[in-house]
């Protein structure tokens, strides 16, 4: 399933950014669980957020609960990370990911990824 990112950019620390995660499917988000992982460069790719495909179950990483929120607009088939008080230890590419139904956390869990979108906050 093609996955597009955006909204990236540069923001100072205690910024705010909002991502979203476009699919071109129909009725997508009756079908896929989705998530947001990032990867800062000679890291590993990590779990951010995910949420179900009904909109009503969502999981955090602990480094980022209480300050991003995920969510999906059904009608305009996007997924959107809301990313409030936003940290340097938060830059890295952030890339959205869909899976059929159930809500994951793993990497290996998602089949379909977007090409990934960079965020940089500075100091």
């Amino acid at each position: 399933v093609p996955l597009v990112e955006s909204g990236g950019g540069l923001v100072q620390a205690g910024g705010s950014l909002r991502l979203w995660c476009e699919a071109s499917v129909t009725d997508f988000f009756t079908k896929y669980a989705m998530a947001w992982f990032r990867q800062a460069p000679g890291k590993e790719r990590q779990f951010v957020a995910a949420v179900d495909w009904s909109g009503t179950r969502t999981l955090y990483a602990d480094s980022v609960k209480n300050r991003f929120i995920i969510s999906h607009h059904d009608a305009r088939n996007r997924m959107y990370l809301q990313m409030n008080d936003l940290q340097p230890e938060d830059t890295a590419v952030y890339y959205c990911a869909a899976r059929h139904f159930s809500i994951a956390t793993m990497v290996g869990d998602f089949n379909s990824w977007g090409q990934g979108t960079q965020v940089t906050v500075s100091s």
